[in-house]
């Protein structure tokens, strides 16, 4: 598969592709949520020619049932995905009460999820992100990607993730993670203001209500230009997994607002507050960690 342009008026617009990880017993609305919001995304308002965001499923049987019973045909399987890991800008990975025996398994997405970092190292030319909702964090502290960042989950399991964090730290390279009570966290944001923010592309000259200046990154446009600059990608490399954007979320409701920043970072500021209109949706915003917030 690879990534579908759609022509506009002002030429092809590359939309985003997006795989969500699933697993028995995940949590219905940890799907449901990001998947409303990234499907609602345009790259310019009211013109459908212009969708954002192509989302995918995969899961390790035709047909996975979550934990309130509601059951989601898969578009593939692990292994097929696996094989195609690198057509996918984002991985998304929900939660739920099977977290639990996917730990003691280290059953899939567990591989899944190591691979995409792996992915990113080896080439980190492109923009990728890996979004945990809820207590899927853990899956991504036990295989020790959090090490040297920050993280939230889900409030029940803070104590928990703390306790993985630093098994995988004796296990790894001995760096600690940043437990925070947040809605979200963000690492690897990069969006630096830079020594002249006029003349950054990832920032508007001011915000959209005209009140003060936004921190709000330009668009789709930008997200292109963030791949084949140079210096993007010089600095992409010096970080953390390879620059993987790695975004952790809180509760069942966080995912909303987790997804509302990627649509932010990755389209338009205007496109999340759209969505967050049309979803009637009250954007809570979350932490990005030594970056700017949009």
């Amino acid at each position: 598969m690879s990534a579908i342009e759609a022509e506009t008026a002002d030429g092809p617009i590359e939309i985003i592709n997006v795989l969500f990880a699933l697993h028995p017993n995940f949590g219905a609305q940890e799907l449901v949520g990001p998947l409303e919001v990234l499907t609602k995304a345009l790259h310019k308002p009211n013109d459908p020619a212009t969708k954002a965001f192509s989302c995918s499923i995969v899961a390790s049987s035709q047909g996975v049932t979550s934990s309130s019973g509601l059951t989601v045909k898969a578009d593939m399987d692990y292994e097929d995905a696996l094989e195609d890991l690198d057509e996918y800008h984002v991985l998304i990975v929900p939660g739920g009460s099977g977290i639990d025996e996917l730990l003691a398994k280290q059953a899939e997405p567990y591989n899944l999820i190591k691979a995409y970092a792996e992915l990113q190292q080896k080439d980190p030319s492109k923009e990728r992100t890996l979004l945990a909702i809820g207590t899927g964090s853990l899956l991504l502290a036990h295989a020790g990607l959090l090490q040297g960042l920050s993280a939230t989950t889900h409030p029940a399991y803070y104590t928990k993730m703390e306790i993985i964090c630093k098994e995988a730290a004796r296990r790894g390279h001995l760096e600690q993670t940043d437990v925070m009570e947040e809605n979200y966290v963000v690492n690897n944001a990069r969006f630096d203001l830079g020594e002249n923010p006029e003349e950054n592309p990832f920032i508007l000259t001011k915000r959209p209500d005209g009140r003060r200046k936004s921190i709000a990154r330009k668009g789709s446009n930008a997200w292109k230009e963030s791949v084949k600059r140079r210096e993007s990608n010089a600095r992409r490399a010096a970080l953390k997994l390879g620059g993987l954007r790695v975004i952790t979320s809180g509760g069942v409701t966080s995912g909303f607002d987790a997804s509302l920043y990627m649509v932010a970072a990755m389209v338009s500021h205007d496109s999340a507050l759209e969505v967050s209109r049309i979803l009637q949706l009250s954007w809570n915003k979350g932490v990005t960690v030594e970056g700017i917030d949009v």
